[in-house]
């Protein structure tokens, strides 16, 4: 196995730098736009053998060093009732909870009801023989909780906020129940072949550092310890975050993943040298040329140095628009790339 990412992930010297990308698998590949006109996204992700090819293809296409896993994070809370529609234009939709005793629906949850996710990482491990780690991954309770509450994605979460606020018994057991499915979920994809585990907390980045404090990092913490059970490194990604960074060391990830709106020698001195770290090009610097492209990935490589620990990546995912020659050039570019203090 190319164990690259694994040694970063324990803070390793490595051979090269290593560099996957969130949404390697996305609407930028041709072969994923032919798919998806043929299958509706749940329909997709229920297709395990699809699911698995899928998956594989940026591995095969661009040399990364690690494959993960195409799915969904909202899809153990679809297969509990709280229906899942994506929406091109508008992104992930799903139904709200209305009371709390609609939170013991959360209790229903099933791993054997979303054995194709499972299936698809044991396919996965198969076909790749070990040339690559798997990442599995999972919702953070936070984000989950506030697509539960909102329904989508909204600039300022203030419902989730309210409740969180105003209703301490709702908004305990709500985050107990998720964490719970976030550990089930996670230890089933282990126990199919997952190597690597990250935690999208995609809505983190709406609390301050003491709603944070206060309302989630107690439940991570719980969280993160019991996950920590399953031996495999734990990536925890969030957006928008920067101000919650110092907050993030706290709560028992091995690798601390961080979008571009930080500076990435910044970030690096908040996490210490104990933790590792993910990051941050702009998406968004794939839509233009090779040479900026280069000098936007250097001016990070240069940051990060020697550090033991770094694992490159996006900001956030590749976008739809993003030219697949510039995926390829940037993971030349991250591997055949040398520290000066090397």
């Amino acid at each position: 196995m190319n164990y690259r990412l694994l040694k970063a992930c324990r803070l390793q010297k490595t051979d090269k730098i290593p560099i996957w990308l969130m949404r390697q698998v996305g609407r930028y590949l041709p072969e994923y736009r032919e798919i998806r006109n043929k299958l509706d996204f749940k329909e997709l992700c229920k297709d395990a053998k699809k699911v698995a090819e899928l998956s594989i293809l940026p591995v095969e296409k661009f040399d990364l060093d690690a494959a993960i896993l195409f799915s969904d994070i909202l899809i153990p809370l679809d297969s509990v009732g709280f229906n899942l529609e994506i929406n091109e234009e508008r992104g992930a939709i799903i139904k709200t909870i209305s009371s709390k005793e609609e939170i013991r629906k959360l209790e229903q949850f099933d791993p054997e009801n979303i054995s194709f996710v499972y299936e698809a990482i044991g396919e996965m491990k198969r076909i790749l023989n070990k040339k690559v780690p798997i990442i599995g991954f999972s919702g953070a309770p936070f984000t989950y909780a506030c697509y539960l509450i909102e329904g989508r994605y909204t600039r300022d979460f203030y419902k989730t906020k309210s409740i969180m606020y105003n209703e301490e018994d709702f908004w305990n057991e709500l985050i107990q129940k998720l964490s719970s499915i976030t550990f089930v979920h996670l230890k089933e994809q282990v126990n199919a072949g997952a190597d690597v585990i990250q935690i999208f907390d995609s809505w983190a980045g709406s609390l301050s550092p003491s709603d944070y404090k206060e309302y989630v990092l107690p439940y991570y913490k719980d969280l993160f310890s019991k996950i920590s059970t399953l031996n495999v490194p734990i990536i925890y990604f969030s957006t928008s975050s920067a101000g919650l960074c110092n907050l993030f060391r706290e709560i028992g990830a091995h690798v601390i993943s961080v979008d571009w709106r930080i500076d990435i020698g910044e970030a690096s001195k908040i996490l210490g040298n104990k933790i590792g770290l993910q990051g941050n090009l702009d998406p968004s610097v794939l839509l233009s040329n090779k040479k900026k492209i280069e000098e936007k990935t250097k001016e990070i490589l240069d940051k990060v140095g020697s550090r033991l620990g770094f694992i490159f990546n996006l900001g956030h995912g590749v976008l739809p628009e993003t030219p697949v020659e510039n995926v390829k050039f940037l993971v030349e570019y991250v591997h055949s790339y040398q520290s000066h203090e090397s």
